[in-house]
């Protein structure tokens, strides 16, 4: 079942329109935390609507999605110069070299032993940092599969999305990996997100659709209503409702348990929304790379 919804959606000017916000999280200390990707800044933004930047080291180093770390920090992807970048909720940061240069960092997420796992979309790779800055790497077992978006899965694994390998792979703390490939062809999973009912929802954005997968790899897909949306990022609510971003179709989309599928226009067109967040007060926060961050009250 699908329907459009109209509903209040407010955005928030935060940089220029050049500066690109990207990726958003929920931070620790109860803001929204973002990245400029084309300005190598990182901003916080409070509920209040208050926007503090944070200048990075290099302006070209690329900041992509951001994740809040058990030391308390957000660390992110640094795709451009090919580092992962730490900062603290005061705004001062760090950045770590990667063993595989050229890896191009995307996708990073805090698991349960303590360290965090990235993805290295030219390497076909898997990284893992501790929080004082080691790095272990772990090869996958195919070539050009373009790792993406990496979630701690509920299963105690890391759970990927390869996008150009049309699956959904799945490692182990120690590296063992199993992969899981996708029932359309050419697919092209990007963002991907651990659910509530046990299972990881994830992207489409080649075929328009939405997927789930279990931890013992059942995949079921949901075509959504424009298949040329493009959807892009995820996230599911307290609730478990799954949300999710539609870069060419301008629109915040959400999926129930039951299979309800309701689209939310944004106000601004060609916006271009990526990562989305569900914030401290229960909002969702959308990152739209023309230069503002949408609200939209769940």
């Amino acid at each position: 079942m699908t329907s459009t919804q109209t509903h209040v959606i407010t955005e928030i000017s935060v940089a220029e329109a050049t500066a690109g916000p990207y990726g958003i999280i929920a931070g620790p200390d109860g803001a929204l935390w973002f990245t400029l990707v084309h300005a190598g800044r990182i901003a916080r933004l409070t509920p209040d609507g208050v926007c503090e930047q944070f200048e990075l080291d290099s302006a070209d180093c690329g900041p992509t999605v951001i994740t809040p770390g058990p030391d308390g920090a957000l660390w992110f992807t640094r795709y451009r110069d090919h580092r992962i970048g730490r900062i603290t909720t005061d705004g001062e940061s760090v950045s770590f070299a990667l063993p595989t240069p050229e890896g191009g960092p995307f996708g990073i997420t805090a698991a349960a032993d303590g360290a965090l796992w990235f993805t290295l979309t030219n390497a076909d790779r898997i990284g893992r940092i501790t929080t004082d800055g080691q790095v272990t790497e772990f090869p996958l077992p195919a070539r050009h599969v373009f790792p993406s978006a990496i979630t701690a899965g509920p299963d105690g694994a890391l759970w990927f999305t390869l996008n150009q390998g049309n699956a959904i792979g799945r490692m182990e703390p120690g590296g063992e990996v199993t992969l899981h490939p996708l029932p359309t062809p050419q697919a092209a999973p990007v963002g991907l997100t651990a659910g509530t009912d046990g299972g990881l929802w994830f992207v489409e954005i080649g075929a328009g659709q939405i997927g789930r997968i279990d931890p013992d790899g059942t995949i079921e897909e949901f075509p959504l209503p424009d298949r040329s949306a493009r959807p892009h990022a995820i996230t599911v609510d307290s609730a478990g409702t799954c949300w999710f971003t539609q870069w060419s179709g301008n629109s915040v989309g959400s999926l129930t348990a039951g299979g309800r599928i309701e689209e939310y226009a944004l106000p601004s067109p060609g916006s271009e929304p990526h990562g989305l967040a569900i914030g401290a007060d229960g909002a969702l926060y959308v990152a739209l790379e023309t230069g503002a961050i949408a609200r939209l009250q769940v």
